[in-house]
């Protein structure tokens, strides 16, 4: 008879393999390591193992005694990669969680959650790091070579008293990677390699003193008290501040008792764009290590922050999305920023909301969670009204900075060039004229959104999307926004031969240009994802903002986020009517949001500011509230919306998205996986599980496929997930998802 001791069972492995099969799969352990005991393998290493005619790089996610296939057929791993886990329990069972609620392959899921340096092998031993040092001759006269570039000088005075210094420190103190280069190639500093501890040594005995911080507000004390006395428990706080109420200031007076405790703080911002600014706040305040993490970093970069992260070496990491995965030797808190910023959501492969995964890490390790924001989500308004997040309220703004006035110019009748309205120009030129810097909003990049023929009418349209091409000029051409395919600007229309073609509808580029027509003399800084593509040039806009010289700022929603730009007195948006109207029932919540955003960038320092928004809507119930700085009655009147028509929050969704090069086989395949559905549906769930019929998608044809989706709904989410655990294990065994991509999206915020 088979043995009962433990000791006697064979040992299995039960890996995450980078594969799209929904299961964990089970391996022996490499020959050289058969007669190891049980306590040897610790789940969250990584092994090289066999996968078909492949090596592939694989983590041990349990250590099982039995599997379902015979031992005979199971193939031994080929090595183990890694003496302690690269992820602790509690991180390793949120990633477990994740597969399982987001429907997703946990191999995939695992693999997203390493850097790509991991993901390829390679070592966790500490890499050298690339620093900056002074390194003027000694008988060079700075003073003279750099009398005509002042922040080189300052550059290099810093490099003189603080000694070596990262790209990441250089960038956070607001030098660009242009002034950095200015000085190498005057040989006045040169790059060297050193290794972190060798870095953080220099950084210690260089370090001058931190900035002592603020006194708090009555409000922002309470909040302070409030998520300190929860930092030994997991607790979720909704920190709802107005723009300019000083969350920030509450986050890091926070994060200094979680220091003062000998933890470390993860904090996640939505955008690439804000790490600079909230690292250069946080390394004027916080004497330890701080790492951040972002997509902008080489991967070499990034995994050098990931480990000093795992060794507990850095007090604080700050990053952005894919920063939720970041092991921390010692949690001792989270903070979401603008948590209700969609780029949270991951739109494609592991389709995950940090925000959300950061809660159930929360849970996990024990600690608190902070969601902040001054326009928060629906969601995280309704959990903290039921009871389930402590609701902290900040309704004044933080120093002596007052709430600019809004004011809605209704366009409807008035004549507007490009546009601007005349009322519009003038006060933008009575705020230059005042030594003030102004913001104009428009939320479409390109020149126009249309090029058409005056003759015959056509409209240039993309040939591989449901979708209009853009008009750029710089470069000249028509680019799709869906797909990024482009084509030449033409100068005569395909279809009928006129040259008579114009640009129709307003972009960032339109607007920069008539901005210079109008306003000869003042700098006009386009910030857009266009204008800085380019590595650091979106730091070189911000460092010329910061000067407090007047320019005016052309932008989209990259510019709404969370900036502060102490010289913006003015704040105009173009066009306030996208949204009100789109068939999406989240569209007008993250227009709301928008708008109170970028609302928010004007009369943050001592000079007042005022906020213009022109629309042909200024009746609108949402645009009055903005007007009178009042986002919770909207968010309750869609709050109010959504519960009458069983939405989010108060149901679950879940879509299907189907394409396919034939749009019959799309829809074909979501029609199958509407019966798996149906028929896999419990009876006891059967009142609560909407299972719609499948439909082509607003956009049906993108990047030259057709696209369809699926919707589901139910009232309660265990529902949801015991139908959709079942369905997606069956899906995989359909021939026709074998012609077809197709996805899951669990909670999805974008149903286009």
């Amino acid at each position: 008879m088979p043995s009962n001791n433990l000791e006697t069972r064979p040992i299995i492995l039960r890996l995450a393999v980078p594969s799209p099969l929904r299961r964990l799969f089970d391996y022996l352990p490499p020959g050289q390591l058969k007669d190891r005991d049980r306590n040897f393998w610790k789940p969250g290493v990584r092994l090289r193992v066999p996968f078909g005619r492949r090596q592939v790089i694989a983590l041990l996610v349990a250590v099982a005694d039995h599997s379902d296939l015979p031992l005979t057929r199971l193939k031994p791993a080929t090595e183990v990669l890694d003496e302690q886990p690269l992820f602790g329990s509690p991180l390793l069972q949120t990633l477990n969680w994740a597969a399982g609620y987001y429907q997703h392959p946990p191999g995939e899921v695992f693999s997203t959650a390493l850097p790509t340096r991991l993901r390829q092998g390679a070592g966790t031993r500490p890499l050298p790091e690339t620093v900056w040092a002074a390194c003027p001759p000694p008988d060079a006269d700075t003073g003279g070579l750099l009398q005509r570039a002042p922040r080189q000088r300052a550059l290099l005075a810093k490099l003189q008293e603080q000694g070596p210094q990262t790209r990441t420190q250089l960038l956070a103190a607001g030098f660009s990677a242009a002034v950095l280069q200015g000085l190498v190639d005057r040989e006045l500093v040169a790059a060297r390699q050193q290794m972190p501890a060798e870095a953080r040594r220099e950084a210690a005995s260089d370090s001058g003193s931190c900035q002592a911080p603020p006194a708090a507000n009555q409000e922002q004390q309470i909040a302070i008290d409030t998520i300190t006395d929860t930092l030994d428990r997991f607790h979720c706080h909704l920190l709802d501040g107005i723009t300019g109420s000083g969350k920030t200031e509450v986050y890091m007076q926070v994060i200094s008792r979680v220091l003062a405790r000998n933890r470390q703080a993860l904090v996640l911002v939505p955008e690439i764009g804000l790490t600079p600014q909230s690292v250069g706040s946080f390394r004027a305040r916080f004497d330890c290590e701080i790492v951040v993490l972002h997509s902008g970093l080489s991967d070499s970069e990034r995994l050098a922050g990931w480990l000093k992260a795992g060794r507990g070496e850095a007090g604080i990491v700050i990053g952005t999305r894919s920063a939720v995965f970041t092991p921390l030797a010692r949690p001792g808190l989270i903070v979401i920023d603008e948590e209700h910023d969609s780029s949270f959501k991951q739109q494609d492969g592991f389709r995950y909301s940090a925000r959300d995964l950061a809660i159930v890490r929360a849970r996990e390790e024990r600690v608190s969670i902070v969601l902040g924001s001054a326009t928060p989500a629906l969601e995280s308004l309704h959990n903290a009204r039921s009871g389930r997040f402590t609701h902290l309220r900040l309704k004044a703004r933080a120093g002596a900075a007052d709430t600019p006035p809004i004011s809605l110019l209704d366009v409807s009748e008035a004549s507007a060039t490009e546009g601007f309205s005349q009322p519009l120009l003038d006060l933008i030129g009575h705020h230059l004229d005042r030594g003030n810097q102004a913001l104009v909003f428009i939320n479409r990049r390109g020149f126009a959104p249309s090029l058409v023929c005056r003759d015959c009418g056509f409209v240039y349209e993309c040939p591989r999307c449901d979708a209009r091409l853009t008009v750029h000029k710089s470069p000249p051409v028509l680019r799709c926004h869906h797909c990024e395919s482009q084509q030449s600007l033409p100068q005569h229309c395909q279809f009928c031969a006129s040259q008579r073609l114009y640009t129709q509808g307003l972009g960032t580029e339109k607007s920069e240009q008539y901005l210079l027509e109008n306003f000869p003399g003042v700098p006009v800084l386009r910030i857009d994802s266009d204008s800085t593509r380019r590595r650091d040039s979106l730091q070189d806009r911000l460092e010329q903002v910061q000067s407090g010289q007047p320019c005016i700022l052309v932008g989209t929603q990259m510019l709404a986020k969370g900036h502060h730009f102490p010289g913006v007195t003015l704040v105009a948006v173009l066009n306030a009517d996208t949204g009100l109207f789109s068939p999406d029932f989240r569209a007008q919540e993250h227009m709301v949001q928008l708008l109170f955003q970028v609302a928010g960038r004007a009369g943050r320092a001592e000079n007042p500011g005022q906020v213009i928004v022109q629309t042909r809507h200024a009746g609108h119930a949402s645009l009055r509230a903005l007007a009178d700085h009042d986002y919770h009655q909207i968010a309750d009147q869609l709050l109010d919306e959504r519960r009458a028509g069983h939405m989010p929050p108060y149901c679950h969704l879940a879509l299907f998205r189907a394409e396919s090069v034939d749009p019959r086989q799309a829809l074909a395949l979501l029609e199958e996986i509407r019966w798996l559905c149906l028929r896999s549906l419990r009876s006891a769930d059967a009142g609560q599980v909407e299972v719609h019929h499948p439909l082509p998608a607003p956009m049906e044809r993108r990047a030259g496929r057709f696209r369809a989706q699926l919707l589901i709904k139910a009232g309660n989410r265990p529902a949801i997930h015991r139908l959709l655990t079942v369905a997606c294990g069956q899906v995989e065994t359909l021939k026709v998802a074998r012609k077809v991509r197709w996805s899951i999206d669990v909670d999805p915020v974008d149903l286009t």
